[in-house]
């Protein structure tokens, strides 16, 4: 069986996705002490680290074959707004890749992020970090909607061998799953549309939203994308976030997407364990790689070697 680390490993994405694809996690890390505790819950097998991985000693991480990370991509994403000093640091994070690279020499790497981060002023120098320890990079733009996950997601996924030239993944691509099948629209948490409280802003998009989507659709609360027309039920949902962003709208009703939904919008087992706080648990969530892209990714690369 091929082992495994998962560095930032947050949720447990890619190493529930491993897990899909038949490979044993060995050691997983993360910097915050909640995460690591629902990754060991969800991954008791694996042995696990909370800390910060600029300081990681390497010699303490087992051997593996694979090396699996998914660098903080806030300070890369177009979303985040100005640059402030944080992002910096965020950004910084993907020299830990070659670290650990560097020390144990594994036979693949995967690495997932947005796919700004090739535009990092300094990427150019990581990928030659990684040349020179003997990797070919295979660049791979994915949505996670072609892999049966009902949402678009769309990441990059480097895999790096250590191949003469980057290899070629032979990905599946299924038919697309509307997010209609993991709304539960049975649920007792909706509230009237029209309140006192309700934004004349917000009130604008739901009528929008209505006349192009009828009474079902989804509603989400920022204004770029499809913020100002509402998105239908019967297709993927737009990227889940770390924080609750869709509002499902179900006639004269609403309420935010919850924890179990975005859940299953990720495409994570039914009994995968999160936090009983809806905010921490979405927070984990918005951050995670989709379990069933990185097991195809997984599956793809292994059967290239």
């Amino acid at each position: 069986m091929n082992t495994a680390v998962d560095l930032f490993a947050g949720g447990g994405g890619f190493s529930t996705g491993a897990r899909m694809a038949g490979v044993e996690v060995r050691w997983a890390a993360n910097h915050w002490p909640l995460a690591v505790d629902f990754h060991a819950k969800n991954h008791p097998g694996t042995d696990h680290a909370c800390q910060d991985l600029h300081q990681a000693n390497w010699s303490d991480v087992p051997s593996h074959d694979i090396l699996l990370a998914s660098p903080c991509c806030q300070g890369h994403s177009p979303a985040r707004g100005k640059d402030r000093p944080h992002h910096d640091a965020q950004r910084s994070t993907a020299w830990a890749v070659v670290s650990c690279a560097e020390f144990h020499r594994p036979e693949l790497c995967i690495i997932e992020n947005v796919p700004a981060f090739q535009n990092w002023i300094l990427y150019p120098a990581w990928a030659d970090a990684m040349a020179r320890l003997g990797y070919s990079l295979s660049h791979n733009v994915i949505d996670a909607a072609d892999h049966g996950v009902p949402q678009n997601r769309i990441r990059l996924f480097i895999v790096a061998t250590k191949s003469k030239n980057p290899i070629e993944l032979h990905l599946p691509r299924v038919e697309h799953v509307p997010v209609d099948t993991i709304i539960e629209w049975d649920s007792p948490k909706w509230s009237p549309i029209h309140t006192a409280r309700r934004s004349p802003a917000t009130l604008r998009r739901i009528a929008a939203g209505r006349a192009s989507h009828g009474e079902r659709f989804l509603a989400p609360y920022y204004k770029s994308g499809s913020g100002q027309t509402g998105r239908s039920v019967h297709r993927p949902i737009g990227t889940i976030t770390t924080r609750a962003r869709w509002a499902v709208i179900n006639g004269d009703q609403m309420r935010m997407l919850n924890a179990s939904e975005c859940r299953d919008a990720m495409g994570f087992p039914r009994d995968y364990s999160l936090p009983q706080n809806e905010a921490q648990a979405i927070n984990l969530l918005g951050n995670a790689v989709s379990p069933p892209v990185a097991r195809d990714v997984i599956m793809s690369a292994l059967s290239c070697g």
